[in-house]
């Protein structure tokens, strides 16, 4: 008898390793990213004394918002990268945005002073925006049609897996070595650009578009995007990815620091709560790369807009019942605090969907620009609320209320979902 079915062909060569460079860029990312929320107190504890301010509880609640809005304003310079990206290429612009970050946080160890560990934060973010939206093009453009998909979710598990990284770090390095060897740890993402500049070539999308037409200028393809046929969905792509980061920035970074502060009041030592930290982060991490893998077949079979939805339903009661109830529990606070991250981590996992679905949206010579906007102009916003968050976090001497209080966000995206863009069952557009 002859079978039927039909044997997809195996990914080439440079499919793989364009994978695992875009992979791993991501993952030493996530670590870079959040490395800075599990020093985040030691660090300051040692750099505002130096900078002329006391290292009270409150100061290291509000500079620590300062630094984490200046990292967000990083992230939305990145922007820059997706120009660049259309007109050189998504693999050398790779290169660049690895470089960038790396260095950046590596110098972050030798700071003597909080604003120049700022100007190393603002500079790092602008490395590490610019990754997500080259690695997430690239992808998109050399997988095949029926594989990219799941090609978005696997590789958005990287980011997650690089939180697991910084978690292990923290465990085996920051507490025993401190903050600074932490820094030291982030800077290791540039060696990958050895492998990623001698195993990876460009994607076949790209370079038929430069042999059948002719590279963008740079200002070209950001144009295009606010062009008839693109302004809305760059507009609501936009609007998507503000509250997305509202749940991150605001929720997710937060996440040591409130499970440091649970430890604590349990009665667990210094030492000890780090270390809790570092656990509450790979619980964390474990939900959304879960959330990562599940989303690509959830897409396929409700749509894109429908499964955004979904994962920003489980966000809204996640952060509003985990920093709002939970956080605030006379007994076992701590324990029931640990379970709700898991379902935030859960609904974190919507990030993987503007990795599909931002790349359905757009042709090939605009696709990088489109991804870097929408992936970085929403952190301008975040970087308000975020700061409002920690200007919250000083007035109310609490972490709970001021975070909780950004579930509401998630409502106004859901509101929005149903002027989005559906792209289920489009191929990639050329």
């Amino acid at each position: 008898m002859v079978s039927t079915a039909v044997l997809r062909p195996s990914l080439t060569p440079n499919q793989v390793r364009g994978f695992w460079a875009a992979w791993g860029g991501w993952a030493l990312d996530g670590m870079d990213s959040f490395i800075y929320a599990l020093v985040l107190a030691p660090a300051l504890r040692e750099l505002l004394p130096r900078s002329g301010i006391a290292a009270t509880g409150e100061n290291i609640g509000y500079y620590g918002s300062v630094l984490f809005a200046l990292f967000l304003i990083g992230w939305g310079l990145s922007m820059i990268w997706g120009p660049v990206a259309d007109r050189f290429g998504r693999v050398r612009t790779l290169m660049l945005t690895i470089l960038c970050y790396s260095l950046f946080t590596f110098l972050g160890a030798l700071v003597t002073n909080v604003w120049q560990l700022a100007a190393c934060r603002l500079l790092a973010g602008a490395g590490i925006g610019g990754e997500w939206s080259m690695g997430g093009t690239f992808v998109a453009e050399e997988w095949p049609e029926d594989r990219r998909k799941m090609g978005a979710g696997y590789m958005h598990t990287g980011y997650y897996f690089g939180f697991f990284l910084a978690a292990l770090a923290n465990y085996v390095v920051g507490a025993r070595y401190g903050w600074r060897w932490m820094f030291v740890v982030g800077g290791t993402p540039a060696l990958l650009v050895t492998f990623i500049r001698y195993g990876v070539r460009e994607s076949d999308a790209w370079r038929t578009r430069v042999a059948e037409r002719r590279r963008p200028a740079l200002g070209e393809a950001f144009g295009q995007l606010f062009s008839p046929t693109y302004a809305r969905r760059t507009i609501l792509n936009s609007l998507y990815l503000l509250v997305s980061i509202v749940g991150l920035w605001a929720g997710s970074v937060y996440v040591p620091a409130s499970v440091t502060e649970l430890a604590r009041r349990a009665g667990y030592s210094a030492a000890d709560a780090a270390r809790l930290a570092s656990y509450g982060t790979m619980v964390l991490s474990a939900g959304t790369i879960l959330g990562c893998i599940a989303l690509p077949p959830l897409a396929e079979s409700l749509g894109r807009r429908l499964t955004l939805g979904a994962y920003f339903v489980v966000m809204f009661f996640s952060i509003s019942i985990g920093f709002g109830y939970v956080f605030y529990l006379s007994a076992g606070a701590l324990t029931w605090f640990v379970i709700v991250l898991f379902f935030l981590g859960l609904g974190g996992a919507n990030f993987a969907m503007y990795t599909l679905w931002l790349p359905e949206q757009y042709a090939t010579a605009c696709r990088a620009s489109a991804f870097a906007f929408a992936t970085s102009i929403g952190r301008f916003a975040g970087a308000g609320i975020t700061f409002l968050v920690g200007a919250g976090v000083s007035h109310f001497h609490t972490i709970g209320t001021p975070v909780a209080l950004t579930s509401l966000a998630f409502l106004a995206g859901l509101a929005l979902l149903p002027f989005g863009e559906e792209t289920t069952g489009r191929p990639l557009p050329p």
